[in-house]
């Protein structure tokens, strides 16, 4: 009489439950089938959203500025000149004319540190402008984006140090100010009697003078 192995009657048990396990679980999968009816075979999803419109289009790097267009037939040329002021489109460049006068005499390390606190304000604002010295009366600025160019004005003669903002021909000051070059012929018109004795004082020579370069 041939007597099992106990091993070989487990083997058997187990696939048996298996054979069970895997049956009960194809009938519940084939319970839970879904079935999709027929009513939308003849819907059309023509709808397109945003991203798949752009899909790709080269996005641009920065928004392009866009200036309005003007009618000049009607315009005087002055006119025309202050138009053109507010809505550059490329790169510009300008100089400042620091505000005459003081106690002290003016230095280069001064009016570069000026230059450097106006270009760090003026960088916080979100407007690229570098100030940079040229002599100790006179600032130079360049920037990359020109339709900032009435921005940096309005900042400029808000500052103490600042008298006059030249671009070009056009020259831009304070209301009732004169212009620089009556400043300077009055001072110029004093310098001999500057200090009661024929001589001029250092103050009155920067400002008849601002020849010295950074």
């Amino acid at each position: 009489m041939i007597r099992s192995s106990p091993s070989i009657i487990f083997i058997f048990v187990t696939l048996l439950v298996a054979t069970q396990t895997v049956g009960n679980f194809i009938k519940v999968a084939e319970g839970g089938k879904i079935s999709i009816p027929d009513e939308l075979d003849d819907v059309i999803d023509d709808e397109e959203d945003e991203e798949w419109k752009n899909w790709g289009k080269k996005k641009p790097s920065k928004k392009e500025f866009d200036p309005p267009k003007l009618d000049l037939s009607n315009m005087e040329f002055s006119e025309i000149q202050s138009e053109m002021m507010k809505r550059p489109t490329g790169p510009s460049f300008g100089f400042v004319k620091l505000r005459l006068g003081g106690a002290n005499r003016r230095t280069p390390d001064m009016v570069g540190e000026i230059a450097m606190k106006w270009s760090k304000v003026m960088k916080t604002g979100s407007i690229d402008v570098k100030f940079m010295g040229v002599d100790i009366s006179t600032i130079m600025f360049t920037m990359e984006k020109g339709q900032d160019i009435m921005e940096l004005i309005e900042f400029v003669l808000s500052q103490s140090e600042a008298y006059e903002v030249k671009i070009g021909d056009q020259v831009h000051r304070r209301p009732g100010d004169p212009p620089l070059e009556e400043v300077m012929e009055k001072i110029r018109s004093h310098k001999e009697n500057a200090n009661g004795d024929g001589t001029s004082s250092p103050v009155v020579d920067q400002l008849a003078n601002p020849k010295d370069e950074l």
